[in-house]
């Protein structure tokens, strides 16, 4: 008999996992809102009892007795409120504290999906904006609301005509919370696109303020945010209309209710079918019945933005890898091997590489060459798993990739990007990844490998350097050399160098040539975009790939002198296969 596939988790069971069951807190928030409920009926009653008895009889020790009473159950009142409030304050610093390492997550791997820097910082936004919700005067409006007919029925044991007018302001009120919600919710979706649109123009002239300084076009720049910035100030002020408007217009009900509501009390009591201390009691009754509605309507902003971020979170954790049940797979120390890889731009979807196959064995290196735009950085972002596959495997010692931890995947990968970012922190943190237990002997290890030791320590505070945001403190080539480190620590099994000697002199160079040989010496693999010619002087194999395509593939002597076949290298063009092994050996015997 064939076993069943285990049912995926829904958002739900998943955020239950990651924050604990609040269902539970739910039901006891409940109960405790009915008993601050019930408790709130003390005006109401404390006013009756003064009004038609202690007046009437004159009385000092009734009138005292019952206010003595009244104030007791205002403290318990007050006690049960605060500690409904902290509650919900402590609960929201714990989904905070539980839910934004994983928002964190998110904006690490989003953009590997295409998505902006601005969209990836929603998922941290949306974790602050259910801890504020949480924390807000909202959810003791939800908590209070269902409770309202507890009042209700005060109203109507006093008289029944006051009974059904305040119900038919309940239900007024309840039917302008529900058109609040049909007309702020397409609205709300559009101003938060408007949001997401503007966020990400700021966060890409953010990064690039350097060349709209220098090219004078900021005045442009700024013209296409102020341009973005009012359409969402448009969709924003239309929202706060809407909103604002029933509020004010709840609010004038409301105030023409307690009003009507005192004036049939005037009118009964004339008639001799109510006394004086009920038009009292009725009042505060009916306010306290209506004030929960007219507070869910003042925060409705609020309750639709939480709500919309915690659907987003639920879809988050739905959509998230489950590496808890993962087998710990053993390091790899034989092969890489690709097989029919298709990458395709996250953002786009666009086809960059196609049907792509090779393998390499255990202490080779392989120089991937080609003209500019032909899809080798594509690839590099395929094999360490940066951008996902849309076909095909990659595969360490016949494991794909996506079979490993992450973190356990990379501490087998080393990775140099073309834009070397190094992270706000010293040069030993980043060469280590920020691994709090990091060896000094592993970390200097690297830092030779990667020849850059000797600049690290001519600095005036050697590895203890802070490199600030993006390490901007370093020159480029010094940041290319420092990534070359990181890469290298730990001696991972896989090292894959996309344009390596971009921004390095001679010495840079040179430090390359040796930090490839170690790799080989090791019994690693290394996997080079080659820039200048000078990067394969270490390589064993080449593959060339153009448009998407490999489309040759084999030992470095053969296919750079294989008849016909054009060499390209983005810094100089494309050559024969004659000038490019003269080239690579030259570059070879200047290192």
């Amino acid at each position: 008999m064939a076993s069943k596939r285990p049912r995926p988790r829904s958002g739900n069971e998943l955020m239950v996992e990651r924050i604990g069951n609040y269902r539970g807190l739910t039901i006891f928030l409940l109960g405790l809102s009915g008993l601050i409920n019930v408790l709130a009926l003390t005006g109401a009653f404390y006013m009756l009892q003064i009004y038609d008895r202690a007046l009437t009889s004159g009385s000092v020790p009734t009138l005292v007795a019952i206010s003595v009473l009244a104030i007791g159950l205002y403290l318990f009142q007050g006690l049960f409120d605060v500690l409904r409030s902290q509650i919900l304050v402590r609960f929201g610093a714990r989904m905070d504290a539980r839910l934004a390492p994983l928002a964190h997550e998110v904006v690490i791997e989003m953009p590997r999906y295409g998505y902006s820097t601005a969209e990836a910082l929603e998922r941290g936004r949306d974790v602050d904006t259910v801890r504020s919700f949480v924390a807000s005067s909202a959810p003791i409006a939800l908590f209070d609301l269902p409770w309202m007919p507890l009042f209700l029925i005060f109203v109507f044991s006093l008289h029944p005509l006051l009974g059904l007018l305040t119900s038919i302001g309940a239900v007024v009120l309840i039917a302008l919370t529900v058109l609040t919600e049909m007309l702020t919710r397409r609205v709300s979706g559009e101003m938060h696109k408007a949001a997401a649109i503007r966020a990400n123009l700021a966060d890409s002239h953010a990064r690039n303020s350097d060349i709209l300084k220098a090219m004078g076009f900021g005045n442009r720049a700024i013209a296409r945010f102020s341009d973005a910035n009012a359409k969402h100030l448009t969709l924003q002020t239309r929202a706060s209309d809407i909103s604002g408007s029933l509020s004010g217009l709840s609010k004038v009900l409301r105030m023409m209710l307690q009003s009507g509501l005192l004036g049939l009390g005037a009118y009964l009591v004339i008639k001799g079918e109510f006394s004086a201390g009920s038009i009292i009691a009725c009042s505060v009754a009916s306010a306290r019945a209506l004030s929960p509605i007219d507070q869910v309507i003042g925060n409705w902003k609020g309750i639709v933005a939480a709500r919309r971020s915690f659907r987003r979170l639920e879809e988050t954790l739905a959509a998230m890898d489950d590496e808890t049940k993962m087998i710990a797979l053993p390091a790899p120390c034989r092969s890489v091997k690709v097989e029919a890889v298709t990458v395709v731009a996250p953002a786009s979807g666009a086809v960059l590489v196609s049907d792509v196959s090779f393998s390499i064995a255990a202490g080779q290196v392989v120089g991937l060459i080609g003209p500019s735009g032909g899809g080798k950085t594509s690839l590099a972002k395929g094999l360490v798993g940066i951008w996902p596959l849309l076909r095909g495997h990659v595969r360490l010692d016949d494991a794909d990739l996506t079979q490993w931890r992450k973190d356990a995947l990379g501490a087998h990968v080393g990775y140099l990007p073309q834009d070397v970012s190094l992270l706000d922190g010293t040069i030993a943190e980043n060469i280590a990844r920020f691994d709090p237990d990091a060896e000094a002997r592993d970390i200097v290890a690297a830092a030779k490998a990667a020849g850059v030791h000797e600049m690290i320590v001519r600095l005036p505070d050697g590895y203890q350097t802070a490199l600030g945001p993006n390490g901007t403190a370093l020159s480029a080539g010094q940041r290319q050399r420092i990534g070359l480190a990181r890469a290298l620590y730990g001696d991972p099994f896989l090292v894959v160098l996309d344009e390596p000697n971009s921004n390095l002199d001679a010495e840079g160079d040179a430090a390359l040539t040796e930090a490839l040989t170690s790799v080989k010496a090791r019994s690693g693999i290394a996997v080079v975009i080659a820039h200048r010619p000078s990067a394969l002087a270490a390589v064993d194999l080449i593959g060339v790939v153009q448009a998407g395509k490999l489309v040759g593939f084999g030992p470095k002597d053969e296919v750079l002198r294989e008849p016909g076949r054009p060499i390209a290298f983005p810094s100089g063009g494309a050559v024969r296969p004659a000038a490019a092994a003269a080239s690579a050996v030259a570059s070879a015997s200047m290192i």
